[in-house]
C-alpha cells in the first residue's frame, strides 16, 4: 500500500505533532521497564511502535492509557497537558487502543460492544434505532460489512477486530493504537485492515502501529520507533529503513538468519491419523496424515479450514465422529486431554490469555502445573526444591525475561508468557508437541529461539506439529506442510520442494 498520499496532504515534517510523551520513566520491583522514552505522533500519520518482547512497547502504551503511572515524564495531547486515570478517561479524550487479546462481550450483539455504558437516548430510554443507524454509519465509512446485531461470539478475530476500531471511530478518536493487529490475519484480511488504516490517516487520525512483522511495517508507516530494554533507540522515516536496519535497531547485533540451520532427520512413522472426521459440525472432513520422528510438519490454510481442530481433536479437547489415531503403530483412545497427555502429547495454544496462562499466578505454578504429578512426594506433598529447578530451567532455556519465579505470569510480555507455557509442556518431556501459532506477536529474536528450540526436540526423535498462518515461517521451519482447506486435506508437500503460490492455491482447492 502507498502513502503517496498522505505525503500530499501531510508535506514530510510538516504534520502536526498530534502526541508527545517525553521522558517516561516507569519502574516495577525488580526492574525499570521504561528509561526516558520519547514518542511523538504526528498527525494523519501511521508511526510504528517495534521491540523485542520486553522492550517496554506495552508498558509505554499503558503509560499512556492510564492503566500505569509513569514515575517521571510528561504526556501531550494535541499540545495539551494530559494525564489519563482511567482507559474510559482516554477513550473520551480520543485516544484509543485495539488490544491484541480482544476483550469484549462475546455474547452481547456488535451494536452493544460499540455503545455499552453510552447509548443514545430518547428521554428515559435506549433509542436502540439510532444506535443501529450510527453503527450502520460508521461501518459504511470504514466499508465493514457486519451487521450490528449479529453476536460478536460468531465473529471472526478479524471482524472482532473491525468491531473495535469502529468503537474507537464512533468516539471520534484522534490516535488510535493498533496492538499486533495482524497477528491472526489472512492477506485479504489485512489488506482491508490497511484500508481502514487510510481511510483513518486521510481523516487526521494518528496510528500508533505495535507489531513484529517487517514487511508490514515498512508498507505502511510513515515513522517507526524502535525500543530496546525499555530505552528509547531510535525514530527515523520508514523511507529511509530497511529489515535489517531495523533487526539491528531492535536487537543490538546483526541477525543474519531468520531460521536456524535445519540439522532434524525425519526418520519412521510415530503417528498416523486415519480418516479423522469430527462431531462438531461442520468440521474436519476425512482428514488423514503421518508424522514421523524427528519431523517438524506444518500446518497451513486460510483462517476457518479447521487447522486448530486437528491438534485439539488429538488433544481430546473434541469428539471423534470417525476415525483412527495411531500412536506407534498401535491404535490409541484420545476422549479428554489427560488420556493424550498420557499418550504423550503436549498442545500449545494460540490463545494464550484464554487456554495457556493463569494469569493472577506466579511463573513457577505456569510452569509446572502441566506436569504437577511428578512432583508428589510422599504422603501428596509437593516436591518444592524440584519444581523450583524445573522453573529455572525453563526460565534459562526458553531465555524469560523475569525478575523471579514469584512473578506472577499476567505481568510479563506476551512473547514471555509463550516462552513459559512452552517451557511447561517440554517438561512432560512429549512424544507428539503440538504448537498452534506458537510465534504469533512474538518478536524476531524469541522467533529464532523458539524454532530452533523444535529443531533440538525433533533431534531428539520427537514428532512436531506446527500450526502457522506464515508462510516463510513454514517454509523456513518445517520438513513437510500439510495444507486444511475448509475441513478437508487440501494437500500435502514436501517443504523443499513447495512454494507460496503453491500452498496459496491449495488452501483454497474446496472454498
Amino acid at each position: 500500500m502507498n502513502h503517496a498520499a498522505h505525503t500530499q496532504t501531510h508535506p514530510k515534517n510538516a504534520a502536526r505533532a498530534l502526541l508527545e510523551m517525553r521522558n517516561i520513566s516507569k519502574s516495577f520491583p525488580g526492574v525499570k521497564a521504561l528509561d526516558q522514552v520519547n514518542l511523538t505522533v504526528r498527525a494523519g500519520t501511521v508511526h510504528a511502535l517495534m521491540g523485542e518482547n520486553g522492550a517496554g512497547k506495552s508498558t509505554l502504551m499503558k503509560s499512556l492509557f492510564g492503566i500505569y503511572h509513569p514515575d517521571e515524564g510528561e504526556i501531550f495531547l494535541d499540545g495539551a497537558p494530559i494525564q489519563f486515570t482511567t482507559a474510559k478517561q482516554a477513550l473520551e479524550c480520543g485516544v484509543a487502543m485495539v488490544h491484541q487479546e480482544l476483550n469484549q462481550v462475546r455474547q452481547a450483539s456488535v451494536m452493544d460492544n460499540i455503545w455499552l455504558g453510552r447509548y443514545p437516548k430518547k428521554g428515559l430510554f435506549i433509542d436502540e434505532k439510532r444506535a443501529y443507524e450510527d453503527t450502520k454509519k460508521i461501518f459504511e465509512s470504514l466499508d465493514i460489512k457486519l451487521d450490528p446485531n449479529v453476536k460478536v461470539a460468531t465473529l471472526s478475530v478479524s471482524e472482532m477486530q473491525m468491531v473495535e476500531i469502529a468503537k474507537a471511530v464512533s468516539y471520534e478518536s484522534k490516535i488510535l493504537v493498533l496492538d499486533e493487529p495482524t497477528s491472526s490475519l489472512t492477506e485479504i484480511e489485512v489488506s482491508h485492515l490497511f484500508k481502514i488504516i487510510d481511510t483513518l490517516t486521510k481523516r487526521g487520525v494518528g496510528v500508533i502501529y505495535i507489531s513484529h512483522k517487517m514487511e508490514e511495517i515498512l508498507t505502511i508507516s510513515d515513522d517507526v520507533t524502535v525500543m530496546r530494554d525499555g530505552k528509547w533507540i531510535a525514530t527515523e522515516p520508514a523511507s529511509d529503513l530497511t529489515m535489517d536496519r531495523i533487526i539491528n535497531l531492535m536487537v543490538g547485533r546483526d541477525l543474519t538468519e531468520r531460521y536456524p540451520a535445519k540439522t532434524n532427520q525425519p526418520a519412521e512413522v510415530i503417528l498416523e491419523v486415519k480418516n479423522l472426521v469430527s462431531l462438531t459440525q461442520p468440521s474436519l472432513k476425512d482428514v488423514s496424515f503421518t508424522l514421523r520422528k524427528g519431523e517438524i510438519l506444518g500446518i497451513a490454510g486460510l483462517v476457518g479450514s479447521k487447522r486448530t481442530e486437528i491438534v485439539e481433536t488429538l488433544f481430546g479437547l473434541r469428539a471423534l465422529a470417525s476415525g483412527e489415531v495411531l500412536l506407534h503403530g498401535e491404535p490409541i483412545e484420545v476422549k479428554h486431554t489427560q488420556q493424550a497427555i498420557n499418550h504423550g502429547f503436549a498442545l500449545v495454544t494460540e490463545e494464550r490469555r484464554q487456554t495457556g496462562i493463569f494469569g493472577i499466578l506466579d511463573i513457577k505454578f505456569n510452569a509446572t502445573i502441566a506436569n504437577i504429578g511428578s512432583y508428589r512426594g510422599p504422603f501428596g506433598l509437593l516436591r518444592n526444591a524440584q519444581q523450583e529447578k524445573d522453573t529455572q530451567w525453563v526460565i534459562e532455556s526458553m531465555r524469560v525475561k523475569t525478575p523471579s519465579q514469584k512473578t506472577q505470569i499476567g505481568t510479563l510480555s506476551g512473547g514471555n508468557q509463550q516462552k513459559v507455557i512452552l517451557g511447561r509442556w517440554l517438561l512432560t518431556e512429549p512424544e507428539v508437541l503440538m504448537l498452534d501459532e506458537p510465534t504469533r506477536g512474538i518478536d524476531v529474536g524469541a522467533k529464532y529461539e523458539i524454532y530452533q528450540l523444535m529443531i533440538d526436540l525433533a533431534n531428539k526423535d520427537k514428532g512436531i506439529i506446527m500450526i502457522s498462518s506464515e508462510m516463510p515461517e513454514l517454509i523456513g521451519t518445517t520438513d513437510r506442510i500439510l495444507v486444511m482447506s475448509n475441513g478437508r486435506v487440501a494437500g500435502i508437500v514436501e517443504t523443499a520442494q513447495t512454494t507460496q503460490a503453491e500452498i496459496m492455491a491449495l488452501s483454497a482447492k474446496y472454498l
